[in-house]
């Protein structure tokens, strides 16, 4: 069965975790976009 809901963490903290995998997921594709153009010049 379903685990009983754990007490939600602060809004704050939600927001941050979003906000950190949103800025991981944008810098590792303009590191794999920066590589795709390099290897595309080369």
């Amino acid at each position: 069965m379903l685990a009983p809901p754990e007490p939600q963490q602060p809004l704050w903290k939600r927001l941050a975790w979003m906000a950190g995998i949103w800025l991981a997921s944008v810098t590792l594709l303009g590191i794999v976009a920066m590589i795709i153009r390099f290897w595309l010049k080369a």
